[in-house]
C-alpha cells in the first residue's frame, strides 16, 4: 500500500513498499530566514518530527534553501539511515548520498531514481542553485515522482517519456523571490496543468504550494485552474496531517 501525508510546506511522508520517505524535511515553527534573500515561514508543520515516526530514507531536493531544509530538518538527517539528494549536497553534509540525474540506487524493494528539476528558467542554477526530483518504483505499488522545486514542464514531460508515473507530488505554488522578474522558480497554476498533461492520468498531488510568503498562488487557486481544465478529478488535495491512501 502507497500512503502519502503532507506535513507542511515541502514536506510529504510517503509509505511506499515498507519503506518510510519523507521530502524536504521542514519542521520549525513560524520565522524568518536570512540570506540572499530573507524567506518568511508564515504557518508551523501539521506533525512533530516524532508524531511522523519513524523514516529510512530522506529524499532532499537540495539543501541550500531555507524552506526545502529548515533548522529542525537538517538536525533529523542525523537520524535518518539514507538521505539522498543531488551531489553538491552530498559535498555540503556529509550524511547525504548524491545522486546525478538519472542515477540509481536501491532501498530495500524499492529502486529511487534521481531525475532533473531546474529551480526557475534555463540558467537559473547560479543564483537557486542545481535541484533534483525523484521516482520511486517496486513491484506491485504505483510509479511515484516527487518533482522537487522544478519549474521546467519540459522537464516534466522528458520524465514521464522515460517512466509510467502513476502519482505525481508536483512542488508547485508560483515560488517567486523576484530572482527573475515576474519568472517563478517552481510550478505556478498554468505550468502545473501543462505538467500535468504530460503525465497520462497520473494523479497530481500539490505539495509545496503554502506556508510561506513567497508562494505566490493559493492551493484552492490551483484547484480551480485544474477544474477549468477539465483535470480537478485528477487533483488530490491532501490535507495536513492526515494520512491518504492511495
Amino acid at each position: 500500500m502507497t500512503e502519502l501525508l503532507l506535513v507542511g510546506g515541502p514536506t510529504v511522508r510517503i509509505r511506499y513498499a515498507g519503506s518510510t520517505f519523507l521530502t524536504d524535511p521542514t519542521f520549525d515553527p513560524p520565522g524568518d530566514y536570512e540570506g540572499r534573500v530573507t524567506l518568511h515561514k508564515l504557518t508551523g508543520p501539521a506533525l512533530t518530527v516524532d508524531e511522523v515516526g519513524r523514516v529510512d530514507v530522506v529524499l532532499l531536493s537540495h539543501d541550500e534553501h531555507a524552506d526545502n531544509l529548515d533548522h529542525s530538518g537538517r538536525a533529523l538527517l542525523a537520524q535518518v539511515p539514507v538521505v539522498l539528494s543531488e551531489p553538491g549536497a552530498a559535498h555540503r553534509i556529509p550524511s547525504v548520498t548524491g545522486l546525478e540525474p538519472w542515477a540509481s540506487t536501491r532501498i530495500g524493494d524499492v529502486t529511487v531514481t534521481a531525475v532533473p528539476a531546474l529551480h526557475g528558467p534555463e540558467g537559473c542554477e547560479p543564483l537557486t542553485g542545481v535541484v533534483t526530483g525523484f521516482v520511486l518504483q517496486a513491484a506491485g505499488e504505483p510509479t511515484v515522482y516527487v518533482s522537487g522545486d522544478n519549474a521546467s514542464v519540459d522537464i516534466v514531460g522528458e520524465i514521464a517519456s522515460r517512466f509510467p508515473i502513476d502519482v505525481a507530488v508536483l512542488f508547485t505554488g508560483a515560488g517567486n523571490v523576484g530572482a527573475f522578474g515576474d519568472t517563478d522558480i517552481t510550478l505556478n497554476r498554468r505550468t502545473a496543468v501543462q505538467a500535468a498533461g504530460l503525465l497520462g492520468d497520473a494523479v497530481i498531488v500539490p505539495a509545496h504550494a503554502d506556508g510561506w510568503d513567497h508562494f505566490s498562488e493559493t492551493r484552492e487557486s490551483l484547484a480551480r485552474a485544474f477544474e477549468y481544465a477539465g483535470l480537478g478529478a485528477r487533483l488530490l488535495l491532501l490535507e495536513p496531517g492526515v494520512a491518504t491512501a492511495l
